[in-house]
């Protein structure tokens, strides 16, 4: 029997709305706050309807998984902790499979995956990057790498990209060919749009 311990979250709104999603109880995984939550929603309305989500530094897959209630056509998720991932693919399996997908590993290394699936189906899509927070050994530079990420995406096919990070640090105004349209502060956490 694993020894994880589990807490739930609820999807806040669409057709999985009052639906319980598990979270991992992990240093590395953590839910995003339900104002954030409902605030990125009430940014994104209907927009997302019919759009592809990509969800980078999955985790329990929380975010991914409200677009995919609120009528995301696909949803793509990035997880390189085994126990999160394992959750994540619980979640996926409890609410609709079929329009998921979940990839193990490395989200630096496996971008280029999901961006070779999405250039074959030329459709819009969101992209959502909530690294983790803590700078742990190996991770300092972790708002340079995502940067890196993002100059890779292809402005046709990108509808917007969002990121969720430490408020104390002041993104870029610019990146590539995406200008900041957007910023809210949450406390300790901050969300900032490119379009």
């Amino acid at each position: 029997m694993s020894r994880e311990k589990y807490f739930k979250t609820k999807v806040i709104g669409g057709k999985f709305k009052g639906r319980f999603i598990e979270v991992p109880n992990i240093g590395t995984t953590r839910s995003s706050k339900a104002i954030l939550k409902e605030s990125l929603f009430n940014t994104l309305q209907f927009d997302i309807i019919d759009k592809n989500f990509i969800e980078v530094f999955a985790g329990s897959g929380s975010i991914g998984l409200e677009a995919l209630s609120r009528g995301a056509k696909s949803c793509y998720f990035i997880e390189n902790n085994r126990v999160a991932f394992n959750t994540l693919e619980r979640n996926i399996s409890k609410l609709d499979s079929s329009r998921c997908y979940a990839i193990f590993g490395d989200s630096f290394e496996k971008f280029d995956t999901i961006l070779n699936i999405l250039k074959g189906n030329q459709e819009k899509s969101y992209f959502y990057f909530d690294p983790p927070f803590s700078i742990r050994d190996g991770m300092e530079d972790i708002y340079d790498k995502i940067i890196s990420l993002i100059e890779k995406i292809d402005k046709e096919s990108c509808e917007m990209i969002i990121i969720e990070h430490i408020t104390k640090l002041d993104m870029p105004k610019k990146i590539a060919e995406f200008n900041i349209v957007k910023h809210k502060k949450f406390g300790r956490s901050s969300i900032t749009y490119y379009k």
